[in-house]
């Protein structure tokens, strides 16, 4: 795509980031033309799949900037001399850095990109993101003696003087060179108003993930301390507006919702959205301050953003009027942030098709392709992670039964209103492994004309009955409680091999499932429940395959019992066990491909 002279072509420095790839999104959308800077080619890769993954079918160019580099843009500004606005969405955000470290990633920029800036024949508009908290200063400051520099940056940490600091300085060179200019200042970022969708990890996401996972002691705050959020999408298409009013050239612009609720009120919102325990106790940030870190857990950089203090909004909340971007029901946005948080675990997974979904009022933790009619039911003590190669491999999606994995609810007694939402209305081909092969069978015969195949791999009411020492409650969740993944690992495969697959679920027996694990696994055991789905299986007429592994076979009853039925087809994976989906993946995903609906068909096609 060649640009026109005249038209709005967009160059967007920090591309990459969550801010920056928004942005772009939201320029491309808006129909500008976009140049996205980037430091590495590969980067520029993610930028463009990341952007076709959320719907741009046209060309985005990428450049490569260095601002170490005499030029920061190759052959200088003369290689871009279409480009009518420039987004700074450059920088760091981290805490811990050295003044040194601070002031090249956040000053030095910002001088570097206005050197540029400066030699862009038509250009129009530079908008540069600063913050909430250091927005507003003066630029007649500029240039800072050595002694001012050193107390801000002891007195504020490193990061947040820094952008104090290039606040002032971009302010005052583009002032000097006659550059228009705007300056947003956006509160904490948080995902997309829609999907949740944030790739940032720190700040106040941080603080959410102790709550989740537990480690947190205290809620930071009293009752007046506010932290404003403003979402990504929110935050971007602000930008693209302003970038082209008129009346925004030289303003400072304060983005955030001043409906956020008090820090306090929101961690406990949000905690309670994700089922966690929320700390009863609230510690005010003088209180923190005074208080070791490895108690408290708190970044000292992050203590400044822990104030009462409220922020000038209102020409902000009229711009945004005035291009009609209204702003998003923050309550909502933060649970569906949270939401994509948990699903990917705070960062330590980053695939696609992870998510929270309402079924029977139980809040249910999937992965996978969204609505497909294969639905895997994993077993126990594991979560559905362990289940996503599988799912990846034969099309399917994973669901966490009730109470656990990531699942809330609390266990079988769930089922009746969970089973049949969970299926969604239409036949399904239901896959159920160990106590999932039992959900699977319940789910046959009280709802026929959901179940169109059942495919049970290691089914324990088909099997020799566990020690009695496994249904001990007490002793279960508290060795569920405290095993790690390669403890696990060699209890459920006979070695070690696997532990890195089960570190998600060794996470989650910790946080909060094994109390239900251990519940279920107890149940197990009753011969009673056994017998009943032994029965039910031979009430459903479907077609039905059983797999097992050659080392976790069934009693020579049930295949006595089986052998007989015409619908039921019986496979051995040869040197498997009771998770063949941690040893023998490969044959596993090789046998499901297939359905037993259609495996029975050709089979009834062969020649006699």
């Amino acid at each position: 795509m060649t640009p026109h002279e005249n038209s709005r072509h967009a160059l967007v420095f920090g591309a990459s980031g969550l801010v920056g790839r928004h942005l772009v999104l939201t320029l491309a959308e808006a129909g500008a033309n976009v140049t996205a800077a980037v430091r590495t080619a590969e980067s520029g890769a993610r930028v463009e799949r990341w952007l076709r993954k959320h719907g741009v079918t046209r060309n985005i160019s990428t450049t490569i900037v260095d601002f170490d580099a005499p030029e920061i843009v190759a052959g200088g500004p003369s290689t871009l001399p279409f480009v009518t606005e420039i987004h700074n969405c450059a920088g760091t955000y981290r805490f811990g850095m050295t003044a040194h470290e601070a002031r090249s990633a956040n000053v030095g920029i910002v001088e570097k990109l206005l050197d540029f800036a400066e030699g862009l024949p038509h250009l129009q508009r530079v908008v540069h993101i600063s913050g909430y908290r250091v927005g507003g200063q003066d630029p007649t400051t500029v240039p800072w003696s050595d002694d001012h520099r050193a107390a801000a940056y002891k007195e504020l940490g490193a990061y947040e003087a820094s952008k104090v600091e290039s606040d002032a300085i971009f302010q005052a060179r583009a002032l000097e060179r006659g550059l228009p200019w705007t300056i947003v200042n956006p509160s904490s970022v948080i995902g997309d108003s829609l999907t949740g969708e944030s790739d940032q990890h720190i700040g106040l996401a941080s603080t959410i993930e102790q709550i989740w996972d537990g480690s947190a002691a205290a809620l930071p705050g009293g009752e007046a301390t506010f932290l404003p959020v403003v979402t990504v999408d929110y935050l971007a298409a602000f930008m693209a507006a302003a970038a082209i009013d008129p009346s925004a050239a030289g303003k400072a612009y304060w983005v955030l919702d001043d409906d956020t609720p008090p820090l306090a009120e929101l961690l406990t919102h949000v905690g309670r959205h994700l089922g966690a325990r929320v700390p009863p106790v609230r510690i005010p940030v003088g209180v923190i301050r005074r208080l070791p870190q490895r108690i408290t857990k708190a970044d000292p950089e992050t203590l400044t953003f822990m104030s009462a203090d409220r922020y000038p909004t209102q020409p902000a909340i009229e711009l945004a009027d005035r291009h009609g971007i209204p702003m998003p029901d923050v309550r909502v946005s933060l649970e569906r942030w949270a939401d994509y948080l948990a699903a990917h675990r705070f960062g330590a997974v980053t695939t696609d098709g992870r998510r929270f979904v309402d079924a029977g009022g139980v809040r249910t933790f999937e992965l996978g392709v969204p609505g497909s009619s294969r639905v895997l039911l994993p077993g126990l003590p594991v979560n559905a992670d362990t289940w996503a190669e599988v799912a990846s491999g034969v099309g399917a999606r994973v669901v966490d039964l009730p109470g656990l994995g990531l699942s809330g609810g609390t266990g079988i007694r769930d089922w009746e209103q969970w089973l049949p939402a969970v299926l969604g209305g239409r036949p399904a081909d239901v896959v159920g492994h160990s106590i999932g092969a039992a959900a699977a069978v319940v789910a046959a015969d009280r709802y026929p004309a959901q179940v169109e195949s059942l495919t049970l791999i290691a089914p324990f009411f088909l099997q020799t009955p566990m020690r009695a020492s496994a249904r001990l409650r007490p002793l279960v969740r508290t060795y569920l409680r405290h095993a790690d993944p390669a403890r696990l690992s060699h209890r459920l495969t006979g070695s070690d091999a696997s532990a890195v697959a089960l570190e998600s679920s060794v996470s989650d027996l910790r946080r909060r499932s094994a109390k239900r694990a251990a519940e279920q696994l107890s149940r197990a055991g009753s011969t009673q429940w056994r017998a009943e789905l032994v029965e039910a299986l031979g009430r459903f007429s479907g077609p039905v395959r059983i797999i097992t592994g050659s080392d976790d076979p069934l009693t020579p009853a049930a295949v006595e019992q089986l052998a007989t039925r015409t619908n039921v087809e019986l496979i051995s994976v040869a040197g498997a066990g009771h998770h063949p989906q941690l040893t023998h993946r490969d044959a596993l995903v090789e046998l499901l491909r297939s359905t037993p609906a259609s495996t029975m068909q050709a089979k009834r096609r062969l020649p006699a």
